[in-house]
């Protein structure tokens, strides 16, 4: 394991969606997977968005998310601004 780089943390933020979407170039993709080697922190919250895409995909195949789930999930996950949208 390797030192804790916050700010190399900080940069992948941005791409763990595309990545857990399998939707990144391959050479990106074995960055981010070097870093999650290292990085318990991140490798936690690509499980968490892992799960979260889940448990959307899973919801959606029953039925509509009843609004107050959605609401607090939105805004946990600070997306209100989708809220707005739908």
């Amino acid at each position: 394991m390797t030192d804790h780089d916050d700010t190399r943390c900080n940069d992948m933020l941005g791409s763990l969606s595309d990545y857990v979407d399998g939707e990144l170039r391959e050479d990106l993709c074995r960055e981010i997977e070097k870093h999650l080697a290292g990085c318990a922190n991140c490798r936690v919250v690509v499980d968490t968005l892992k799960k979260t895409v889940y448990l959307y995909h899973e919801t959606a195949r029953i039925g509509e998310i009843p609004v107050d789930v959605r609401e607090r999930l939105f805004k946990r996950l600070e997306l209100e601004d989708y809220l707005k949208k739908s």
